[in-house]
């Protein structure tokens, strides 16, 4: 097992879980950064190094919940 899956499945699903909600749809209002930067991406207007890089950041808390949430359904199934 690589070091990657163990710290994944050290991670408590409690933390995951309110990071990704938290980062990934911060700020709530008028429309969450994530959200935003996407159809930025659809439309091709994601060019500044900023916008890819508050892409990345809101993006990669989501991902990693993903990630916790499919490894356990991975671990339970293999069980």
């Amino acid at each position: 097992m690589t070091t990657a899956l163990r710290l994944l499945d050290k991670l408590p699903l409690h933390i995951a879980l309110i990071l990704g909600l938290l980062l990934g749809f911060a700020p709530f209002v008028p429309e969450p950064h994530l959200v935003e930067k996407l159809r930025m991406l659809g439309q091709g207007a994601l060019t500044r190094p900023l916008d890819i890089l508050d892409l990345f950041y809101h993006a990669v808390p989501l991902a990693l919940l993903l990630a916790k949430l499919a490894r356990m359904v991975w671990l339970a199934r293999r069980a």
